[in-house]
């Protein structure tokens, strides 16, 4: 008879996975917990191209997410060994679920029925879109052993540390002025939920990297030569698509060669999630997209913008009338 076993966080499963359980469920958020309708005038004001490379970026990031959410996270985990891990990564597939509904939660505060309607009809016609989110698919889809779990996870860390930036890309150049005659930004209430949404794919893409470069560890030599040549050959076929689908985005607000620049960036940062050496030229980038990546808490109005570094209330006592005893008084 089968022993069926009970998740103990009294022992770990090893060095980091707890560590990376406490910060992924101290940043967990809702899109129900924003208000982006204060970006309704500033939407109006926006031309009519900025309007469609907002929505088809948004459209874009909602089918990553879906993919990650609905294979990507549910296959590794069902394929790795220890259930803190398997927890985390379900928790993980949870968060990029609330990604994905989170841009209708944008949609619906900016479009009406029919223009959301066009949007998802786009992203089904979208070719780049299309051929990149098949690739991805391919991987989770076909683990069989070791060296193809391994290759999953690359999949995965290349998802969320590279490919979905293209997309984050405007929301981050909006926000941050760019592109505006005055420097303020525009859509922040929109963009503070991409901004959360980053500080998630980044911790997410540093965790499934480890996992990865534990996996790498365990392969024979022969193993290692094999996948170490399909990491490279992927990231080629994954840059080559991402070039015309940035093309394709960007290039009507004149935006397509600064995406560019920014995809070898990130790209280098996925291949350094999972251990690898950087293998493109260092770019010059928008410095309104390096400091719209940081994740540290931003200052908004209080009362209109969560901020993405919201701090959660802990050690909740109840008031008493001693509380409203003020002997200086």
């Amino acid at each position: 008879m089968k022993i069926h076993k009970a998740i103990n966080y009294n022992t770990k499963d090893d060095d980091y996975t707890l560590e990376f359980l406490d910060q992924n469920f101290s940043q967990m958020w809702l899109d129900t917990e924003f208000v982006p309708t204060k970006d309704h005038s500033i939407w109006k004001s926006l031309t009519e191209d900025e309007r469609d490379v907002y929505k088809k970026v948004l459209g874009g990031l909602t089918l990553l997410d879906t993919k990650q959410s609905t294979i990507g996270m549910p296959k590794i985990a069902e394929n790795v060994e220890g259930l803190q891990r398997k927890a985390l990564l379900s928790f993980m597939g949870m968060m990029e679920a609330i990604h994905a509904k989170s841009y209708s939660t944008i949609f619906t505060t900016l479009l009406n029925g029919s223009e959301i309607d066009e949007v998802f009809e786009w992203v089904e016609r979208n070719q780049y879109l299309q051929h990149k989110a098949q690739i991805i698919e391919e991987y989770y889809e076909s683990i069989v052993d070791r060296s193809s779990l391994y290759m999953a996870m690359v999949a995965s860390v290349f998802l969320e540390s590279f490919l979905f930036y293209s997309g984050f890309f405007y929301p981050l150049y909006l926000a941050g002025g760019g592109g505006a005659e005055d420097g303020k930004g525009r859509m922040i209430a929109s963009g503070e939920i991409i901004n959360l949404i980053i500080r998630d794919e980044s911790i997410h893409g540093l965790y499934v990297g480890k996992l990865a470069q534990e996996t790498y560890d365990q392969l024979s030599d022969i193993e290692k030569d094999l996948v170490s040549a399909g990491v490279m050959s992927l990231l080629a076929k994954l840059m080559e698509n991402e070039y015309r689908y940035t093309e394709d985005l960007y290039s009507t607000i004149g935006l397509d060669h600064e995406v560019k620049a920014f995809l070898h960036y990130n790209a280098n940062k996925a291949l350094m999630n999972l251990g690898l050496e950087p293998i493109y030229k260092e770019q010059e980038i928008n410095p309104i997209i390096l400091n719209g990546l940081s994740t540290q808490t931003k200052t908004h109005d209080f009362f209109s913008t969560k901020g993405n570094g919201y701090i959660k209330t802990v050690n909740v006592e109840s008031l008493t009338d001693e509380d409203f005893v003020f002997d200086r008084l």
